[in-house]
């Protein structure tokens, strides 16, 4: 987004207080959903680049929260990479709240009918990069397990959860150069690029605000080792969502 849209003003929500969400119940990410959007709505956001994708597989199977933000799905946004690629046998890697909803497959088969698609849920990859374990034979073993439960010989392999790329070069290693691994960040960030110019272009100052409802220090650590440090008017903050 910020290579993307180097002027526009970001507000960066990381819900770290209730994370893993792949564990959680359909009813309560529901209401993590709605929060999250309240609070960036809140903020004065026009648009939310949605980076969860167990949120949209929870709102592809029971709707969007109604707010006035242009909502950019993660899901949408794959399924296209994947028309886009010309793969027939694709796999999806997701978590087991985002597998049960099924809304990956639905989205890739409403739009290249005789795809084949499976999805497999790895419960164990959030957590792991959560910690920082992104390298190093841990996370190597971790990434061939999961993938092994693969039964389709694949052509494409949707890492749908927005921790996965973090272990892109495992995920490489593991599959192999035949299969090609499709973020659906990239396209979620053309759009979003788009609607800015729709509107007239950037307009802001480039300032981030990072975002997290969890514990503050840590969550500046992993700012600072993924993001790079705080320009001149980038704010980090911990808040108290409203959870109802």
């Amino acid at each position: 987004m910020r290579a993307r849209l180097p002027r526009e003003d970001i507000v960066y929500l990381a819900d770290q207080a209730h994370v893993p969400y792949g564990d959680r119940t359909h009813g309560e990410l529901r209401t993590f959903l709605a929060g999250n959007l309240a609070f960036l709505e809140s903020r004065g956001a026009d648009a939310v680049v949605m980076g969860c994708n167990t949120s949209c597989a929870i709102a592809a199977r029971y709707g969007w929260p109604a707010t006035r933000m242009r909502i950019f799905d993660l899901i949408d946004a794959a399924a296209e990479a994947v028309v886009a690629s010309n793969a027939r046998r694709v796999g999806v890697i997701a978590t087991t709240a985002t597998t049960t909803t099924g809304a990956y497959g639905a989205a890739i088969r409403s739009r290249v009918p005789a795809v084949e698609v499976q999805e497999v849920a790895a419960p164990v990859l959030v957590p792991l990069v959560e910690a920082g374990t992104v390298e190093g034979p841990i996370a190597r073993a971790a990434v061939a397990a999961a993938c092994a439960n693969f039964e389709l010989p694949l052509d494409a392999l949707v890492l749908a959860c927005t921790h996965y790329p973090l272990l892109d070069a495992h995920f490489a290693a593991v599959c192999g150069e035949n299969v090609r691994r499709i973020d659906p960040a990239h396209a979620q960030a053309e759009y979003a690029a788009a609607f800015v110019a729709q509107r007239g272009g950037e307009l802001g100052t480039g300032r981030t605000l990072y975002v997290t409802s969890g514990e503050l220090e840590p969550f500046k650590k992993a700012v600072a080792s993924t993001c790079g440090p705080l320009g001149p008017y980038d704010l980090i903050e911990s808040v108290a969502l409203t959870i109802t």
